[in-house]
């Protein structure tokens, strides 16, 4: 794999929260700036064929089945799971099988989240008020 030299001036509060994270992670600042960038920026745009196959059958799902999918989301379990090791990971490095779980939990909330945003949109699409599925402050 080849590699590209980058020279990027950071404002000093980016700069030093950066710093942290990677203090934190025991992570050199380098690292810690691919770790961000690589997240923030996917691979790849298209979807692994099960998920885009999961979001093309609710296309095909009647109303109630779409108002259910965009109500859904992670189970309380999953949800207390993935806060905890989001925590544990600020305070202190987690293990090979904490990081394994956390990017599972993560897999799994992104896949809600993206079912849960394709079934508001096909549901507005047919003329439904939606405005009661986004939370407020």
């Amino acid at each position: 794999m080849s590699t590209q030299t980058l020279t990027l001036h950071l404002p000093d509060r980016l700069y030093a929260r950066l710093q942290l994270r990677a203090q934190q992670s025991n992570r050199t600042l380098e690292a810690e700036l691919l770790e961000v960038l690589s997240t923030a920026v996917p691979a790849d745009e298209t979807l692994p064929y099960p998920l885009a196959e999961e979001v093309a059958r609710l296309d095909d799902m009647d109303d109630a089945a779409l108002w259910q999918a965009a109500r859904s989301g992670l189970s309380a379990k999953a949800s207390a799971q993935l806060e905890a090791l989001h925590i544990k990971r600020q305070r202190e490095s987690l293990s090979e099988t904490d990081l394994r779980k956390l990017a599972e939990l993560v897999s799994q909330y992104e896949r809600s989240m993206l079912v849960r945003a394709r079934a508001a949109a096909i549901l507005k699409l047919r003329g439904h008020d939606v405005s009661g599925l986004v939370a407020t402050s």
